[in-house]
């Protein structure tokens, strides 16, 4: 097991005060050691458990809808009482798409569907108030899809939001944009204005610039890349090493980077940034992540130890999770239902290491608020 350490100075994840970092010991933290693997190959703490949602090429438990391959990002929303757990696919031209599976207030299967589908390379996404999840395609020219969790309304694309290597997106409602990362080992920051919040058919797409005491939001000048990628557009535009996984929560934008296995804070109100995690730490291929009302965030492994770790409110750092059996994959989709007392993630590429393996897990416990 590795040392899990936190570097420099870190954001309290409400956003409002910087506070020193606190070091986890190994194996440890919120919710202390983890137990041996379970029936799925799960390490959990105690009073977890984990059960199997979905698998690639297999009709999901009560239903006729095979769950699709690669499942990656993902995210919850409310339905009547119980809710809707989405999942991109990250496959080939015309494979991509999301499918979508609808619980009842008990977490018994109600339904699945898909809600998007002949896309390139669904990687992740957000969700955004108005409850539309929207599905990134992760290729040089990609495109962002809205998409309606609940079936009802076709999937739309909002080139408005540039076309690059999406990664993720998340929703400041007060601010009222979408900042989006790109998985580029040069890739930028950027954040969508929408003329009018909740239309995204229409708007200015900007991205982060300038030094660190003088940081601005810069219109990219083509957020069609026809004469040259959006990230080369503008010359003084901040770079970053393989942006991945997007969460705001009060005030803060948190993304991480594969690259530098590095998680960042972009405090919006103070118009700064900060590494929040980084350096020598043991969070190998930073990816998804999500967030907690109390402050905590669950960020995902792409390798490592293939492990999802909990970056708490007082800075300290420490896997709640690790799946074995599975090294050669990678986690993604965490995303907790809207009680707070489930964790969906999936496993993209499964046992076999192959995209159309994938399996998406459910974990329910005495998670903390």
């Amino acid at each position: 097991m590795k040392r899990r350490t936190l570097l420099g100075v870190a954001v309290a994840l409400g956003g409002s005060l910087w506070r020193e970092a606190v070091a986890a010991s190994p194996g440890r933290g919120a919710y202390g050691e983890l137990s041996e693997p379970d029936a799925l190959g799960i390490r959990l703490p105690e009073g977890f458990t984990a059960r199997l949602i979905g698998q690639s090429k297999v009709d999901v438990a009560g239903t006729g809808h095979a769950w699709h391959g690669g499942p990656d990002g993902g995210a919850c929303f409310a339905h009547g009482d119980g809710w809707i757990y989405v999942s991109n696919a990250e496959l080939e031209a015309g494979r991509g798409g999301v499918g979508a599976v609808r619980f009842g207030a008990d977490g018994t299967i109600l339904d699945a569907y898909p809600i998007l589908s002949g896309t390139e390379r669904n990687c992740a996404g957000g969700a955004t108030p108005w409850r539309t999840w929207l599905s990134c395609e992760e290729t040089p020219t990609g495109f962002v899809y809205e998409t309606d969790p609940y079936g009802g309304v076709a999937a739309r694309r909002r080139p408005a939001m540039g076309r690059f290597r999406h990664e993720a997106a998340a929703a400041d409602p007060e601010r009222y944009v979408v900042y989006l990362t790109e998985d580029e080992p040069d890739g930028c920051l950027y954040r969508f204005v929408p003329e009018s919040w909740g239309d995204l058919g229409s708007g200015r797409l900007q991205v982060l610039a300038g030094p660190d005491d003088g940081l601005l939001w810069t219109d990219v000048p083509e957020p069609s890349g026809g004469t040259a990628p959006t990230r080369h557009q503008v010359p003084e535009a901040r770079h970053f090493d393989g942006g991945e996984g997007c969460h705001y929560a009060a005030g803060v934008c948190y993304f991480t980077t594969k690259g530098d296995d590095r998680v960042w804070a972009y405090d919006a109100v103070a118009n700064s940034l900060r590494v929040l995690y980084g350096g020598d730490g043991p969070l190998s291929g930073v990816d998804n992540l999500t967030g907690t009302p109390g402050g905590d965030l669950y960020v995902a492994e792409d390798g490592g130890d293939m492990e999802i770790c909990v970056i708490s409110a007082d800075g300290a750092v420490a896997p709640f999770l690790r799946l074995t059996g599975q090294d050669e994959s990678e986690l993604c989709g965490v995303a907790f239902n809207p009680a707070g007392d489930r964790l969906y993630f999936s496993s993209q590429r499964g046992i076999a290491n192959d995209l159309y393996d994938g399996r998406t897990y459910e974990v329910t416990g005495p998670f903390r608020a």
